[in-house]
């Protein structure tokens, strides 16, 4: 019979995958929190492979029991990891060749399940069934309901199910936006005394926990209107008052998609003029390395002298750190790029492998030079070293942060100085387009309330 292991890793899981996740991304969580005692169902989307149970246990501050393929389990690589996060294998048909198992197994992988809901865990599932790289979510898979559905006969209600959306800007890049947003919970406690079996509420708590995971993602009918729909969005926020937070930034992106979508479909004039005024704006920006927030930005001599100060002691201290930083992890740095380009082919495993296999290939070598410092010079100093060289990654990490801003805010000064007529006469068709925006998007609510 299947059961859910020991979770001695997941309880590092937390702590572990919020470290990570925020070294390799600019990572923001936001929306609402996961209950932190008792049963709940996490779904979420699946746009990045290994990358995403992490981005679940940075939100959930919990430990998690995830379903798995089963591949996963005696895969070299990650298997350990797997297992020891107590991870259950979800035996898969395309998998029985490779495993040996059957899909009748999941019967078992079920009632295991169920039984840790009952015990009041936390059980994570990505409902689309696999990692992907489409725009938008694909058509979810039944077993997310009937995990909620038979638990639920255990528990003797419904409990918790909760969406959480994961959206990257680069996903696959170092130092991209990341955000992680929480739903509110599905509302299911009229089918909790359904059971897995019956199959319309299964197909009908399917749908629910399809609209929750919309609420929580941006889904583009094509990776072409990424552009359009940032822009659009950038745009309405530069301009108008808004909720700043990820959260509200996410649901913004997915009206902007939708409306996108049914504007399309319906041929409107007025929407194909503006969209095409949106593009062209956000082409001149790009060319001129802003966004439509820095656009409005003035130049003022007083915190332009603040923030010149601030800078050159902030970097006089850490440039010289974050050279050294340099110097020492370079070359695990390069080779982890160097073999993801020529071993990755699939973008969804990218950042997976970036961070890893670069994890691990720069946990050896702190190890290797610290080893030689202790041969060399006894194992206080090895240790030091041991302890010192990851802070002076992370201190790298954040100098290498810090002088991308700066340079780009030194650059949009000097922009400012020498363009102003022309930034000014930008930022006028700026707030016209955000409007006009507004205008659409209030005629589009009324119309779907009408």
């Amino acid at each position: 019979m299947t059961q859910i292991p020991p979770v001695w890793l997941a309880s590092l899981f937390p702590f572990v995958s919020r470290a990570a996740l925020r070294l390799f991304y600019r990572l923001e969580m936001s929306g609402e929190r996961v209950p932190g005692r008792g049963p709940v169902l996490i779904v979420a989307n699946h746009p990045n492979s290994l990358l995403d149970p992490g981005m679940v246990f940075a939100v959930a501050r919990r430990p998690v029991s995830f379903l798995a393929k089963a591949p996963l389990f005696s895969h070299p690589g990650v298997g350990w990891l797997v297992k020891g996060a107590g991870a259950v294998p979800v035996y898969r048909q395309q998998d029985q060749a490779d495993t040996g198992a059957t899909t009748a197994q999941n019967e078992d992988t079920f009632r295991a399940v169920w039984d840790a809901l009952a015990r009041g865990r936390a059980v994570g599932i990505f409902p689309e069934g696999t990692s992907h790289s489409h725009p938008s979510l694909v058509p979810l898979k039944t077993g997310a309901a009937r995990i909620a559905l038979g638990a639920a006969l255990r528990t003797g209600a419904a409990f918790p199910i909760v969406p959480v959306g994961l959206s990257f800007r680069e996903k696959e890049t170092f130092r991209s936006d990341a955000v992680a947003v929480t739903g509110e919970a599905v509302a299911w406690d009229d089918l909790a005394a359904a059971g897995p079996e019956d199959r319309d509420a299964v197909r009908e708590l399917t749908r629910r926990i399809d609209e929750a995971l919309h609420e929580v993602t941006v889904n583009l009918e094509r990776w072409d209107d990424e552009p359009l729909v940032q822009t659009a969005e950038a745009v309405y926020a530069a301009e108008l008052p808004v909720d700043e937070g990820g959260d509200a930034r996410v649901t913004r992106l997915s009206d902007t998609a939708e409306a996108l979508a049914r504007l399309r479909t319906e041929n409107r004039p007025e929407w194909n003029r503006v969209a095409r005024e949106v593009a062209a704006h956000g082409r001149v920006l790009r060319i001129l390395g802003m966004t439509p927030a820095e656009l409005k930005g003035r130049n003022r001599a007083p915190v332009a002298i603040r923030w010149t100060v601030r800078q050159l002691l902030f970097f006089g201290l850490g440039v010289p750190a974050a050279a050294a930083g340099i110097v020492v992890y370079g070359i695990p740095y390069r080779l982890t790029g160097f073999l993801e380009e020529r071993r990755v082919k699939d973008d969804d495993v990218r950042a997976t492998f970036k961070l890893l296999f670069g994890g691990a290939l720069h946990l050896v070598w702190t190890l290797a030079i610290a080893t030689v410092v202790g041969l060399r010079w006894g194992w206080a100093a090895g240790l030091l070293v041991m302890i010192g060289l990851p802070l002076l990654g992370y201190v790298t990490v954040h100098v290498a942060d810090r002088w991308r801003r700066a340079t780009g805010e030194a650059r949009r000064f000097f922009l400012r100085t020498r363009r102003p007529a022309m930034l000014n006469e930008l930022r006028e068709r700026q707030h016209e387009l955000a409007v006009r925006l507004h205008g659409l998007w209030e005629e589009l609510r009324v119309a779907e309330s009408a």
